[in-house]
C-alpha cells in the first residue's frame, strides 16, 4: 500500500455547507474542495481503501495506527460483540490505543486471552496498551455510529490534546 492521504471531494454532488454551521462548513471547505475526513491509501491495483477517519488515527511513537484495523482484529475473537479503539495519552508514545470492549452474553474473556489473540493479527505497536470491558453498551449516535469522541474523552482528562495538522 501507498501512503495515506486526506480525502477531498469537488463536483456537483457535494454539499454547500452545514445547516446554520459557518465554523463548521469553513473547517471542512476549501474554495468548492469538501474535506471528508477519511483517510485513505491507493493500492496497487489502483483501488482506494479507507483506512481511518483523520481525528480517530493513533500516533503512537510516530506511527500511524488505524483505530478501524485494531477493532477489525478485537472484532475477530469469538467473545466480542462490539469494541471501539480510541487514543489514549501515553508519556513516552504520545497516544497508545485504548480499547473498550463489550463482550457476548454469557462470554468471557481477560485481557491477556485478548492481547494474546491480538499478537497473532497486529503488529507489537498496534497492540491496545489499555483494555477496558464493560457491560454497557457503548454510546452510539441516532445513526447508530459509536461515539467514539465521547469514549476518548475519558482519558484526556486533564491531558493536552494533540492537535490534528
Amino acid at each position: 500500500m501507498q501512503t495515506i492521504g486526506e480525502v477531498i471531494a469537488m463536483g456537483d454532488h457535494i454539499m454547500e455547507g452545514y445547516f446554520k454551521e459557518p465554523e463548521a462548513t469553513r473547517a471542512v471547505m476549501s474554495s468548492h474542495w469538501f474535506h471528508t475526513g477519511d483517510m485513505a491509501v491507493w493500492d496497487e491495483e489502483g483501488y482506494i481503501h479507507i483506512v481511518d477517519r483523520k481525528k480517530e488515527i493513533i500516533i503512537s511513537g510516530g506511527e500511524n495506527i488505524s483505530s478501524i484495523e485494531v477493532e477489525r482484529a478485537i472484532f475477530a475473537h469469538p467473545s466480542v460483540f462490539e469494541c471501539a479503539v480510541v487514543a489514549a495519552p501515553h508519556d513516552k508514545w504520545g497516544e497508545v490505543p485504548a480499547a473498550i470492549v463489550v463482550l457476548k452474553p454469557g462470554a468471557s474473556l481477560t485481557q491477556e486471552e485478548l492481547l494474546e489473540f491480538l499478537e497473532r493479527r497486529l503488529g507489537k505497536f498496534k497492540l491496545p496498551r489499555i483494555v477496558e470491558f464493560t457491560a454497557d453498551q457503548l454510546p452510539k449516535t441516532g445513526t447508530g455510529k459509536i461515539r467514539k469522541m465521547l469514549l476518548k474523552e475519558k482519558f484526556w482528562i486533564g491531558k493536552e490534546k494533540r492537535v490534528q495538522g
